[in-house]
């Protein structure tokens, strides 16, 4: 049985500011991280094998804060990054973009990309494609997280679901900042059958649900340890007092 665990960055200051500019997370992005941190290592409800993450600042850093939790270094994948809209974008608010290359419309023009130096949408999701299927053949039978982009994520359905990949969905995702999306690839229930994806959960971000609350999710109590997957307890992760 393989598990694979995305999770989407903090809120990054490229949201706030709607730029196309990465300078990583936000006070609440980190907070958001923090908490997510605090969730893994008192629950121990992912043991993982591997914790990989995109390059880019606001998925690194957000990996930076939930590693102690995982005891894993980090395997940084230049090819989870999220969609790739050119360099000739970079520093340009939303608005400048859109009134020098237009808004792209990945339905109707897919093969159009964002910038003239960008990506296009079926170049997108062959990446990330082609790295999710590396990614889990390469730990097959293990537990993978992988802390990416809300587009990864987008495009873990595509994959998984055999989806048209020529053409942006029209039924869209909205992956919440720091949440959990789990894929689990079972064995196959009868000789001869392939093995088979399954979604066990999506857009789990519960861990935030307290930040402005009086009292904190008691996770120790709601989430047991995994008694079936044993492994050293990862150094000790105090929660974060704000």
């Amino acid at each position: 049985m393989t598990h694979l665990y995305l999770i989407r960055h903090g809120e990054a200051t490229s949201q706030v500011q709607a730029a196309i500019r990465d300078d990583g997370l936000t006070p609440l992005g980190i907070r958001q991280a923090q908490r997510l941190r605090d969730r893994l290592a008192t629950g121990r409800e992912i043991v993982a094998d591997v914790l990989i993450a995109s390059t880019l600042p606001r998925a690194r850093q957000t990996a930076e804060i939930i590693a102690p939790a995982l005891g894993l270094p980090i395997v940084f994948d230049d090819e989870v990054q999220e969609f790739r809209i050119g360099a000739a974008a970079e520093n340009m608010s939303f608005k400048e973009l859109e009134a020098k290359y237009g808004k792209p419309d990945f339905q109707e023009d897919p093969f159009h990309p964002a910038t003239p130096d960008g990506e296009n949408w079926p170049r997108f999701v062959l990446r990330v494609s082609t790295a999710l299927d590396r990614i889990t053949r390469q730990y097959e039978g293990k537990s993978i997280v992988i802390v990416c982009h809300g587009g990864v994520i987008d495009c873990s359905f595509i994959y998984f679901f055999g989806m048209d990949t020529l053409r942006m969905p029209r039924t869209h995702f909205y992956t919440q900042n720091t949440s959990i999306t789990h894929w689990r690839k079972d064995a196959p229930y009868e000789v001869g059958r392939a093995a088979r994806w399954r979604l066990v959960r999506y857009n789990d971000n519960l861990h935030v649900r307290d930040l402005d609350a009086p009292a904190r999710i008691p996770w120790e109590a709601l989430i047991p340890a995994r008694q079936s997957e044993t492994r050293p307890v990862p150094p000790s992760v105090a929660p974060s007092e704000e």
